[in-house]
């Protein structure tokens, strides 16, 4: 994949998170209120606004022309793959409580997750660092 077209993909994929950030936050918002407790809907909020946070992130990624494409494809992979671990597996608790299913077994993918994004952050400052 050349540089333009990675670049092509962290725009476009930080678009579509983010448009599910906004769907996601106005379902919990207005949607489940009715359906769970306000800890859990605090929990579902904490995920849209990591997911928003780091579609933003993936916006300000595809516009950086100082790294290498193998650092970005790092920083990209971190990323991605962290706001999958970890808003996804909150989303999934939080339905967890709305069908009475048993997820809790996954709440270990969490912290999983958050680590995944604090090393694309990690991996951005050294890429940084790196700039000449």
């Amino acid at each position: 994949m050349n540089t333009g077209s990675l670049n092509k993909t962290i725009l476009i994929t930080g678009a579509i998170l983010g448009l599910l950030a906004v769907i996601l936050g106005a379902f919990g918002a207005h949607g489940l209120e009715k359906l769970v407790d306000a800890n859990n809907i605090d929990s579902f909020a904490t995920g849209t606004r990591y997911q928003m946070y780091h579609a933003i992130f993936c916006l300000f990624l595809a516009n950086i022309n100082t790294f290498s494409e193998r650092s970005k494809k790092r920083i990209f992979s971190f990323i991605i793959s962290g706001i999958l671990l970890f808003s996804g597996s909150i989303y999934l608790l939080v339905v967890d409580e709305i069908f009475n299913i048993s997820l809790s077994s996954i709440g270990f993918i969490t912290p999983l997750g958050g680590l995944l994004l604090i090393l694309g952050w990690v991996f951005l400052l050294i890429s940084c660092i790196k700039i000449k």
